[in-house]
């Protein structure tokens, strides 16, 4: 693939649907495809190419030099965006939660490979607490970056807005209408919206929230009109946003060996572990065909896995 300049943006991506063959989907009449986003590239995978592209594209068009951007020390988001700019030749600022981080430099790089590549692919960080970070969006804290850096597009955190909801609208496809339900691992919401407004009027979306918590229904509503298509499964979040436990690392093992499909212990993990439980539940009728979206995330697997050592647990296998 020609990823120079803005090319790999404007290249038309054509992502296959792999099938899922496990014991208890013959056992129910259950057919289980995965749509592998996580192979569109390396590192600006699934729905971070999807999120970005438009937004890039509105940079360009606004002839802006730069891109600004906020995320977490581990965040999926942070790490493709580095990489997008780089491609699309744009420079790149990354707003990162937790100010301890910036106390030594070379301990954090050492120690955080998502941080890491995105410093390596371009990116210059700013690392605020985390009272600071909650007021990211205000006037006064975007008015101090740009004087800090300069004019720049402004990609909010999650890369979520309207021009990623378009982008995500472009996942499914015309052969994917056969599917009765399409499911996805939701965070900031803007995945799962593109996939509700490219439905078609007999499918319907499930969402697996990877965080707690009620708010996500009220961010998915602010893009979509329909309200009939889709439905969250909320149980399905061990704990919260990057919580985890045994069963979950031993799922994601025990999956990637029997199909050759590695999942993010964040989002797709979560989504296919719930996706398994309620077909186990009798949820699906017989002769349901379901598509999984995998959103990409496997660059952070290598993060994860060292606070896993860390802890004396199991970790990821397949890197």
């Amino acid at each position: 693939m020609n990823t120079s300049n803005n090319s790999f943006f404007d290249s038309e991506i054509v992502i296959k649907n792999q099938q899922i063959s496990l014991p208890i989907l013959k056992e129910k009449k259950i057919e289980l495809y995965i749509k592998r986003e996580d192979l569109i590239h390396p590192q600006v995978s699934g729905n971070k190419f999807r999120k970005l592209k438009y937004n890039i594209t509105e940079a360009k068009k606004l002839k802006k030099k730069s891109i600004l951007t906020f995320g977490g020390a581990f965040s999926n988001h942070i790490a493709a965006t580095a990489v997008a700019g780089k491609l699309a030749g744009l420079k790149t600022f990354g707003v990162i939660r937790g100010e301890e981080l910036g106390l030594n430099f070379k301990k954090t790089f050492e120690e955080n490979a998502t941080l890491r590549a995105a410093q390596e692919n371009g990116m210059k960080f700013h690392f605020v607490s985390r009272e600071m970070y909650r007021q990211k969006s205000s006037f006064g804290f975007i008015e101090k970056m740009k004087n800090k850096w300069g004019d720049f597009y402004l990609v909010p955190e999650g890369g979520t807005n309207c021009l990623a909801v378009e982008g995500c609208e472009e996942i499914l496809t015309e052969e994917d209408a056969k599917f009765d339900y399409v499911c996805a691992a939701v965070g900031t919401g803007g995945t799962i919206s593109g996939l509700i407004k490219s439905l078609n009027k007999n499918q319907k979306v499930l969402g697996f929230p990877a965080l707690k918590g009620s708010f996500i229904s009220e961010e998915i509503r602010k893009y979509t009109i329909r309200k009939d298509n889709w439905k969250l499964q909320k149980q399905y979040h061990f704990g919260g946003y990057a919580k985890h436990s045994e069963e979950l690392i031993t799922f994601i093992n025990d999956f990637s060996e029997k199909t050759g499909v590695l999942l993010d212990p964040i989002y797709t993990s979560k989504m296919m572990f719930g996706v398994l439980d309620l077909i186990k539940k009798d949820t699906f009728t017989e002769g349901t065909k379901i598509l999984a979206i995998h959103t990409g995330g496997l660059q952070g697997i290598e993060g994860f896995n060292q606070m896993l050592v860390k802890k004396d647990q199991q970790i990821i296998k397949g890197i």
